[in-house]
């Protein structure tokens, strides 16, 4: 089976976005593909961050810690291999101005709880459901034969982690409550991204 083949297998969109990659977006990631590498590894970096503050914020909640750790260290794994082909390129990771989109996101999220649970379950794997979308998309067309092969290695583990974030949910709050609200918050990350971002960005 060829690459694009094999990628076209993991590449069922996660249904639960409100809008496709734009063109644009793409023509932008492909032309500048060490900075949306950059971005990539302080991406991996942040969601790691957030499996972590989630493990601490909710101590004690049962059964959050057993998948969250091995979350966030795989989140790591990955941002070590981006660091590896940054680094075999000549390049350091350097600080990157952030898009308006994880901040704009972060304040759907509401402050009661377990309001406050539920959204930070789904923000989380809206974020993971858009990076598939668009690491998909890279595997699929970027001329650097090395980070198509990144970008659709990763692809699993991003619906995989998806797939933990809506599960942690499901366990905890009914189906119709959590089908409304991710509908309600994903409609905000696709007007988020209605508007292309300046720096090309993993979620710009």
């Amino acid at each position: 089976m060829e690459l694009s083949e094999k990628v076209a297998d993991k590449k069922k969109p996660i249904k639960w976005l409100a809008s496709k990659t734009t063109d644009q977006w793409l023509k932008q990631a492909i032309e500048n593909p060490i900075e949306i590498l950059m971005d990539h590894a302080h991406c991996e970096r942040k969601a790691a961050g957030v499996a972590v503050q989630l493990m601490f914020r909710y101590l004690s909640e049962p059964g959050l810690a057993e998948v969250l750790s091995p979350l966030a260290r795989e989140e790591l794994e990955h941002f070590e291999l981006v660091l590896d082909i940054l680094h075999s390129r000549g390049k350091t990771l350097l600080p990157l101005a952030a898009p308006p989109y994880g901040a704009k996101l972060s304040k759907q999220i509401r402050r009661e709880e377990p309001c406050r649970m539920l959204d930070m379950f789904l923000v989380s794997g809206l974020i993971e459901a858009r990076s598939h979308e668009r690491m998909s998309l890279l595997a699929l067309n970027s001329p650097d034969k090395e980070l198509k092969v990144l970008y659709g290695n990763l692809l699993k583990s991003e619906a995989r982690h998806f797939g933990i974030y809506w599960n942690l949910a499901d366990e905890r709050f009914q189906r119709s409550v959590i089908i409304s609200r991710l509908n309600e918050l994903a409609e905000v990350e696709a007007e988020i991204l209605s508007k292309l971002h300046h720096h090309p960005r993993m979620h710009s």
